[in-house]
């Protein structure tokens, strides 16, 4: 069995919802978990610390050990603050599930300027605030375990969440980077996008009710997410830089693939016209291959070109 004896975790936006029950889980395994949330509205308004302090009593209830903190993600301070309570506390840092975040929806052109800061400062930034000073106490102890919570709105799309779309899909691009820096300091980071019942799911599809009739929402417990999440963010997972799927009970890897494409001769200067006389091979998907970085990527090529950078 996988278990986090002597670990201590983070979740953030752990007050509810999925939040909630990855920290529950963590502290059944044994972690220590650092139960983090504002207590503010699905919107981003107000603050509750009884929010973080009800999920502090529940895994006390059941045995386990946490502490709560109702600092927001959205400053450097309070990311700073949250870290701080797990080292004050517990005197280590394991793993960190990046989960807090809000959700409104809203039309691209009718979307403001605050709409779309407010929901980066929450998702984004807040993830950046977050994981910055627990990389660097991972990074002196020589091991951790990042688990960003992006979302397939991000990776797909989603109409009505420009704002959301896009702050979570950055969230992969910071994953990949502390996953490929963090590596030779023992310290993973992968991405969960997950898709559970949660007052999100019940203002993006509808009535609930209704969806409940058609077994839909019993499809989509959020229980059936956590597995994925608590995986990543153990010692068992000796993987990085990573994107999974989790939806009622599917498990399944995401990734962005680079085709094979048309490359023009070397020497050539290929013009927009020779790109639609390609098109066809320039929009392939097979082969692909997924590169582990942007000099993966560059290096391909040049080899395809017989250009060796590295003599």
């Amino acid at each position: 069995m996988i278990d986090f004896k002597d670990q201590v975790a983070i979740v953030s936006g752990a007050g509810r919802g999925l939040g909630r029950l990855y920290a529950l889980e963590l502290a059944r395994r044994g972690a220590a978990v650092v139960v983090n949330d504002l207590g503010g509205s699905m919107h981003g308004d107000g603050a509750d610390a009884s929010v973080a302090d009800a999920v502090v009593d529940e895994i006390e209830r059941a045995g386990g050990v946490a502490v709560a903190s109702h600092d927001s993600v959205d400053s450097p301070e309070g990311g700073e603050a949250i870290v701080n309570t797990a080292i004050e506390r517990f005197g280590r840092l394991d793993a960190v599930v990046s989960n807090a975040g809000i959700f409104n929806s809203v039309p691209f052109d009718e979307l403001s300027q605050d709409d779309w800061r407010r929901m980066l400062s929450v998702h984004l930034d807040g993830g950046f605030y977050l994981s910055q000073p627990a990389y660097r106490a991972m990074k002196k102890a020589g091991y951790g375990r990042f688990v960003f919570i992006s979302s397939s709105g991000g990776m797909f799309g989603q109409p009505l969440e420009a704002h959301y779309a896009a702050a979570k899909a950055g969230l992969v691009g910071l994953a990949n980077v502390i996953a490929i820096e963090g590596a030779e300091h023992g310290i993973s980071a992968n991405t969960v996008l997950p898709f559970g019942f949660s007052r999100m799911v019940t203002e993006t599809v509808g009535d609930p009710k209704a969806l409940e009739e058609t077994g839909f929402l019993k499809l989509i417990q959020p229980e059936l997410v956590v597995p994925m999440v608590v995986y990543l963010a153990s010692r068992a997972c000796e993987f990085s830089h990573q994107n999974y799927s989790a939806c009622a009970g599917r498990f399944a890897r995401v990734f962005v693939g680079l085709g094979a494409g048309w490359l023009a001769e070397a020497g050539t200067t290929p013009t927009a016209d020779d790109v639609a006389a390609h098109l066809s091979d320039v929009s392939a998907t097979e082969p692909f291959t997924v590169p582990g970085s942007i000099f993966e990527e560059v290096f391909a090529v040049c080899d395809r070109l017989g250009v060796n950078v590295f003599s």
